[in-house]
């Protein structure tokens, strides 16, 4: 089984404006598409949500199939960077089988985030569950806002 890429059937006559649009777009989308893949970073990279609540920011990294020994956390400067690799599960049953797809990206990675002044560096804690990294860093008592009582004169 053989993977090729999806075509749009064009009618019999079109605009020789709009070929030229749709052959740019496609290229344009191939060379995005090669861009995000062979990426400096690593070999892949994992999706993270970062999130804001009054008291702290929450980092959530997706890292399906790691644990968290495959994963290292490292502050310096205010640039939280989390790397890691991600090795290919290999079976040596059957040396003649072939891949038929392959979609799944392994290896290495690396992500770097520069935090704001408002984290409290050193209560940043982390924990891995299910294949999630979560990173919560509390922000510092002055970034946590507070109410000003207002007084009347006279």
């Amino acid at each position: 089984m053989t993977k090729t890429r999806y075509a749009v059937r064009t009618p019999a006559f079109t605009s020789p404006w709009r070929e030229l649009d749709d052959m740019f777009s496609n290229r344009l989308g191939r060379i995005l598409d090669d861009a995000w893949s062979n990426t400096t970073a690593g070999d892949w990279i994992p999706a993270v949500n970062v999130q804001e609540t009054g008291t702290e920011l929450t980092l959530t990294a997706e890292l399906p199939g790691m644990s968290e020994e495959d994963v290292e956390l490292e502050l310096e400067n205010n640039v939280l960077t989390i790397r890691g690799e991600k090795v290919a599960e290999t079976t040596d049953e059957d040396e003649e089988a072939r891949s038929h797809v392959f979609e799944r990206r392994y290896g290495s990675f690396t992500r770097s985030f520069s935090l704001p002044r408002t984290v409290q560096s050193d209560g940043i804690e982390a924990t891995f569950r299910n294949g999630v990294l979560t990173v919560h860093m509390p922000k510092v008592p002055e970034a946590k806002g507070r109410k000003i009582a207002v007084k009347t004169e006279g």
